[in-house]
């Protein structure tokens, strides 16, 4: 079999009827492509006859990544239907608004999710539940059914995915059977995925990226599609084995976990030769491919679907990819685009406060729009333009870096920077096997850098390795550093950012603090919090930083 150019999700899933290679597979269940394309059939047509009529042809999916959550997505294409997947990681009334903002009818899940679904108040809303005899046998009068994608259409709604952000509830953003389609080949091609690739998902199925990035480019080339329950750093490489995997995506710190695992000497021994994701940084990304002879690429793509930047050959080392026509850094105040950024010998960013801007796509995008939130939509699209929401600045050369979230922000001593700046040299301290930087408020005015750390921490070990990193800029050394044993992460692997800002200094871990006028750090005490939090060190003459000894040394 080979690669479909099917225009919709439909049709990518009907292809694969009468091919018999393995399609799906999970836990010792393996699925032939074919089996998958009958399974989604038979789902199709249960659903069509399950939605009411008049009703949003709307289903939220509550699971784990089990077989039955592919099935139900090839299900919904066929059925002309959108799929909203659901957090598990929310609870109460803000998972009932997840499930009622996005109308769906039918709510897919299983036993073990019920104790999440007790007491909510859901209207109008059936639930199928995967593992139990009743839902058996309603499926049963449906196995006779074939896909049929000839009434589908490329802009019929498909997705409906949760996009979070340090406020508000989480937006509902909208793919269409066509962007999805579109996407999966883009990726197949720039890639050179083929049917002989087995996809492992071990990403959670209910975000966009395992969808996007690591399904639907498995259906356009009718590669295998191995799924991880839930993500475990200890599984990753036996499951790599076991399945033959050969391709994979992630998102968040997920390879930073999978690094902190006890090294082996036949870890090159895997039949993997690509990882496509976000967040891993380059220092990460190094030492996957020396530690398992695997590349990982870093890419860029708004969940929205309203810009994208490519890696290519030639991009330098911590960039994510040239800028295509339309995608511009602009002031977020003046519009104004941002001049280029300029780099000392030791690669230190000497411009960040003009060189960091929003990225913004002014030209063509694909953005479909937020579910019924068209106050979230104007603010994407202000001026007729794609505004991201993330920091980047571009090189000479056009190359654009990422710089964090515009949330991440930090102001210290009247100077703008970016916590992904500060993340990405922290993360080469020994000790460090995840790391987060934010912003506390500053007694004053501005902010005051935090950074939390993962793994193991001395404190005279890292204010050396501080004075030992040239590109860390003077206003850059955290004044707080919280150790934790393990980072708290958002379900998707994300780093919990707002939890982390919200607890600031008074958390339940330790906290090391750089008093004003010492060049170490030592435990803060509760005695200290008055002086923590209180006036900082006067500015006047050198900078707080060079004061305290922490000026970045010169190679």
């Amino acid at each position: 079999m080979e690669s479909t150019t099917g225009r919709t999700v439909a049709e990518l899933v009907a292809a694969r009827w009468g091919d018999h290679r393995p399609g799906l597979l999970s836990e010792g269940v393996v699925l032939t492509q074919h089996e998958v394309a009958a399974g989604a059939a038979a789902r199709a047509a249960l659903l069509a006859d399950l939605l009411p009529p008049g009703a949003e042809p709307h289903l939220g999916v509550l699971l784990d990544n089990t077989p039955e959550f592919p099935l139900w997505l090839g299900a919904a294409a066929l059925a002309r239907a959108a799929v909203a997947g659901v957090n598990p990681t929310r609870r109460g009334a803000e998972l009932a608004r997840d499930i009622l903002h996005t109308e769906c009818r039918i709510l897919v899940t299983d036993r073990s999710h019920l104790p999440l679904l007790q007491a909510l108040d859901l209207p109008g809303v059936r639930l199928l539940l995967t593992d139990t005899a009743e839902y058996a046998d309603l499926l049963a009068p449906y196995a006779d059914a074939h896909p049929d994608p000839s009434l589908v259409v490329p802009h019929d709604r498909f997705l409906l995915y949760f996009t979070s952000g340090s406020t508000g509830a989480p937006k509902a953003a909208l793919c269409s059977q066509g962007r999805l389609a579109a996407a999966g080949r883009s990726l197949a091609g720039q890639f050179s995925l083929t049917p002989d690739d087995v996809h492992y998902l071990c990403m959670p199925l209910f975000h966009g990226n395992a969808v996007i990035a690591g399904w639907a480019p498995a259906l356009v080339t009718g590669a295998g599609v191995a799924l991880r329950r839930r993500f475990s750093a200890s599984r990753f490489l036996p499951d790599v084995r076991r399945y033959g995997a050969t391709y994979f995506t992630y998102v968040g710190r997920a390879i930073q976990y999978v690094l902190a695992t006890e090294p082996s000497p036949e870890d090159r021994d895997n039949p993997l030769r690509l990882g496509f994701g976000t967040e891993a940084g380059a220092v990460d990304a190094a030492a996957f491919e020396r530690r398992f002879g695997v590349r990982l690429v870093e890419g860029y793509g708004s969940s929205e679907g309203g810009a994208a930047v490519q890696w290519s050959l030639g991009t330098p080392p911590g960039a994510v990819g040239r800028a295509a026509p339309g995608l511009v850094v602009l002031d977020q105040e003046t519009r104004e685009e941002c001049p280029p950024a300029r780099f000392d010998g030791a690669g230190r960013l000497l411009n960040g406060d003009e060189a960091i801007g929003e990225l913004v796509n002014r030209g063509p995008s694909p953005f479909e729009g937020y579910w019924r939130n068209p106050a979230a939509e104007a603010e994407r699209r202000r001026a007729g333009w794609y505004w991201t929401g993330d920091l980047f600045y571009r090189d000479a050369d056009g190359y654009l870096y990422f710089a964090g979230r515009t949330d991440d922000r930090l102001r210290v001593d009247g100077e703008n920077l970016a916590a992904a700046m500060i993340e990405n040299i922290l993360a080469r301290y020994e000790g460090a096997a995840a790391v987060a930087v934010y912003a506390v408020p500053d007694p004053v005015t501005g902010d005051q850098v935090m950074a939390t750390i993962a793994g193991t921490f001395d404190p005279l070990s890292f204010a050396e390795f501080l004075l030992a990193q040239p590109d860390l800029g003077t206003k850059m050394a955290p004044r707080f550093v919280r150790v934790v044993e393990r980072m708290p992460v958002t379900a998707t692997n994300k780093i919990h950012r707002a939890a982390l800002r919200k607890e600031g200094v008074r958390c339940a871990d330790p906290v090391w603090w750089r008093p004003p006028g010492e060049c170490v750090y030592r435990r803060l005490t509760s005695a200290d919090l008055e002086h923590a939090e209180g006036p900082p060190a006067p500015t006047r003459g050198p900078s707080p930083v060079r004061r305290q000894g922490l000026e970045p040394r010169t190679r």
